[in-house]
């Protein structure tokens, strides 16, 4: 026999055998005994009827198994040796002319929420199961008349962890959908993230009442697919038996339709027999297969248990909801450390009805046990709402544990280049069947142009094609940077986006809000940005959807990409639609180098570093005292910018120019000062990124504002262990460090420092800042200050260090 998997390739359709209950019935199987253990005890009578199908015409047939797990068998039954035994007596039988598959059926138990039963317990009994249809010589298993989500992906999982078969998985469906809420293409959507090689329904009704739930797989449907009705509807005879009135020329004529729509297998359920599939491969002869194209070619989908999302460019843009996240919200960070959901689940329940597709998750804060609280709240989750979520954390344990609780296929956010992160996060992924966001970034530094990104980009994918992982698993994060400190990022995520979207076919998505950070009116530039990216391509984006301007732009843009048929969508919701408030269109406080500066003081305020240095060469060279333009020009000009951005008059761009204006007037009269012999001591202050975190944006930026300010600075980077920031600030007699961290993963380092600093007893201050850190969670650690801003960082330094004056 050539190996089972070369069917699936070649141009022919193929034939499953018929129904097995009614037959053992009427070989002598009692009325209450399980058809699995009266075959252990009788095999000849379950031998014949493979035989039988085998001389039919059947190319495969199925083991006397389908309630082959513990929960359904006898106590202390040896499940893996009933299994095998059942096995063998259908490869005895048929001799090598047919292929055996090892029938799996359903539990009668539901996994968590819906029941009591794990996840991991229900796959730890096919896991049993199924060893003992590969001890007997199955040559693939096949999970049938599944009709919950669940447990269907259990057996997959169960499958893979124990042998390299192929899989197979029918679905059986009620009306549109199965027992548990899945429609077919969410069941075909599912099955296919998770590599099953062959997909289908089996059983409910006939062949002509389950056309429409076999044309409904199709859109996406990309595995070869096998189709098992039963003889026609049941019916109660006169003695109150239920019999299946459809006979095998009927049936047969009934299912050629299947053969018009793709299906590469054809077989039987209950009421079929020997003769329905001896009469289906007369009806279907040598109909060649032609695998039909999916309609639908989104490269990606996400799926809970009723629904799925699909990503692509002939796509709506889908909006990733990102307010699950502790960062900032005290009632939330407060509850997930307790380990509970009322916020969480207030959250959500907004996010959606705002519009939010799919949910991300992250619960990462201080004193949260991510390993508990991340599946713990992913279960509450997907038992409530019917969208996919978005797991969010890079603690690999937690992201397990949160895998094994959802029963479709989720988004893992994220895999990037840090070594050792795609051979096990990739793997995991595969295993589950989860998309995931791939994160072009690799070491420390952050890839600012498109082409940088694209290599990076390039390089993970080659790694992931070695693993295995299938492109339709990833989705590439376009790594948004703000404009206020690159000015063209925003131009080189767009082209990132593009080469994803032309070149490579992959969706993307990105965290639309890091675009505008430190300037003002961040939304109306998130959604100019959100324009852009949806022309260029983008499939989704992690946001805020309460945000009445996105959704706005979000549905303009779908009109102009016609991805809205009729603007229907988007005349429902904005018929009654009037303009709000606009801003006046002019910054406030003016643009730097806006007008012309008239003294070195003005220059720093506006920004202009070269007319700065021009006047102050004038300045010097007319005799100037160089401490009188440091005490009375440039250190009140600094100041004084300080004081525009607490006012929000200056935002993050004007704050940079200024500053670095300052830093060139400054370097050009340091020397004169030092010189002179007057100039004061510098305060040394240590600044750091801590280990773990590759953002210093932040960091460099309180650098430059130090500076200016008259500390003397080192400087460690980013990414920075504990050990080597004391040890730093000991030789330099620092009295101060400053660390920034800025994400909820890395910020705990933060007390490692803390930690440090108090075990050696040392005079030193230690503060703290960065996008996710907070006040309270300075105290909580220990820390001796916080700042939210540079400005503030400046004055908490000088106030540590005891200096007077900030400058």
């Amino acid at each position: 026999m050539p190996d089972f998997r070369s069917l699936l390739t070649d141009g022919r359709i193929h034939f499953f055998d018929g129904g097995f209950g009614a037959l053992l019935q009427s070989r002598g199987l009692p009325p209450g005994v399980a058809p699995e253990m009266f075959g252990l005890k009788n095999p000849e009578p379950v031998a014949a009827i493979h035989a039988e199908y085998a001389a039919a015409g059947a190319e495969i047939v199925t083991t006397n198994t389908f309630g082959g797990t513990r929960f359904k068998l006898d106590p202390g039954m040896d499940v893996r040796g009933l299994n095998c035994a059942l096995a063998r007596t259908a490869k005895n039988a048929v001799q090598g002319r047919a292929f055996v598959a090892g029938s799996v059926g359903p539990t009668g138990h539901f996994v968590q929420p819906m029941g009591e039963l794990s996840f991991r317990d229900m796959v730890a009994a096919y896991r049993e199961q199924i060893q003992g249809l590969v001890d007997g010589g199955a040559d693939l298993i096949l999970g049938e008349t599944q009709f919950d989500l669940a447990e269907a992906k259990a057996i997959v999982i169960a499958a893979r962890e124990v042998c390299d078969l192929p899989v197979g998985i029918t679905m059986t469906f009620e009306g549109a959908k199965s027992l548990t809420g899945t429609t077919p293409l969410t069941f075909i959507d599912t099955m296919q993230n998770l590599g099953v090689e062959l997909l289908g329904t089996n059983c409910s009704a006939g062949p002509e009442q389950i056309v429409d739930i076999v044309k409904s797989m199709l859109p996406r449907l990309s595995t070869p697919l096998l189709v098992q009705p039963n003889a026609g509807l049941p019916e109660l005879d006169e003695t109150g038996k239920t019999v299946f009135r459809l006979g095998p020329d009927d049936f047969a004529r009934q299912c050629r339709v299947f053969a018009d729509l793709g299906a590469k297998f054809l077989g039987g359920c209950c009421g079929t027999t020997p003769k329905h599939i001896t009469a289906l491969r007369e009806a279907v002869g040598e109909t060649p297969y032609a695998r039909p194209a999916p309609e639908d070619k989104s490269p990606l989908v996400l799926t809970c248990r009723s629904a799925s999302v699909a990503f692509g460019w002939e796509n709506p843009l889908q909006i990733i909801g990102e307010r699950i996240n502790p960062t900032g919200k005290k009632v939330l960070a407060e509850e997930l450390v307790q380990n509970s959901h009322a916020e969480a689940l207030r959250l959500a329940t907004e996010q959606i009805a705002q519009g939010a597709s799919i949910l991300d998750v992250n619960v990462g804060a201080p004193m949260v046990d991510e390993k508990l609280v991340l599946p713990s709240l992913a279960l509450a989750l997907s038992s409530r709402f019917e969208v996919p979520l978005s797991l969010d954390t890079s603690d690999i344990v937690a992201m397990e544990n949160a895998l094994w609780t959802q029963p479709g296929s989720p988004l893992v956010n994220s895999i990037s280049g840090e070594p050792g992160r795609m051979e096990q996060l990739g793997p995991l992924c595969k295993k589950f069947g989860a998309p995931f966001i791939l994160l072009p970034l690799e070491g420390r530094k952050l890839p600012y142009t498109a082409a940088e990104r694209i290599a990076v980009i390039e390089r993970l994918l080659a790694q992931a094609d070695e693993l295995g992982i299938p492109r339709r698993l990833i989705m590439v994060d376009a790594l948004v940077l703000t404009v206020s400190s690159k000015a063209l990022a925003a131009r080189h995520c767009l082209d990132t986006i593009r080469y994803c979207r032309e070149t490579l076919g992959l969706p993307t998505t990105m965290g639309l809000s890091n675009v505008s950070f430190g300037l003002p009116a961040r939304e109306l530039l998130n959604s100019t940005f959100l324009a852009l990216s949806m022309g260029a391509g983008l499939s989704s984006c992690i946001a805020n959807p309460a945000s009445q301007r996105l959704r706005e732009v979000a549905a303009s843009a779908e009109v102009l990409l016609a991805r809205d048929a009729q603007a229907s969508c988007y005349i429902g919701s904005y018929a009654n639609w009037t303009p709000g408030a606009g801003g006046s269109g002019a910054a406030a406080g003016g643009a730097p180098g806006a007008g012309k500066a008239a003294t070195p003081g003005e220059a720093v305020i506006l920004g202009d570093k070269a007319g700065l240095l021009a006047m102050l060469e004038t300045a010097l060279a007319e005799g100037a005292d160089p401490f009188a333009l440091v005490d009375g020009q440039l250190i009140p000009a600094i100041l004084e910018v300080g004081a525009k951005y607490e006012r929000k008059e200056y935002f993050l761009p004007q704050l940079l120019r200024s500053a670095e204006a300052m830093q060139a007037g400054f370097g050009r009269l340091e020397p004169l000062l030092l010189a002179s012999g007057r100039a004061e001591k510098k305060t040394p202050i240590v600044m750091a990124t801590v280990e773990g975190d590759i953002h210093d944006i932040g960091k460099n930026i309180v650098c430059l504002m130090l500076k200016n300010h008259g500390f003397e600075v080192f400087d460690l980077g980013k990414d920075v262990p504990a050990t080597q920031i004391v040890d730093e600030a000991e030789r330099v007699g620092a009295k101060v460090i400053g660390l920034s961290a800025l994400m909820t993963t890395t910020m705990v380092r933060m007390e490692d420092t803390v930690r440090l600093v108090r075990e050696r007893g040392l005079d030193m201050k230690v503060m703290i800042g960065g996008a996710v850190v907070t006040e309270a969670f300075a105290q909580s650690i220990g820390a001796d200050g916080f700042s939210r801003d540079a400005v503030a960082a400046v004055k908490m330094a000088a106030e540590l260090s005891g200096r007077v004056a900030a400058h």
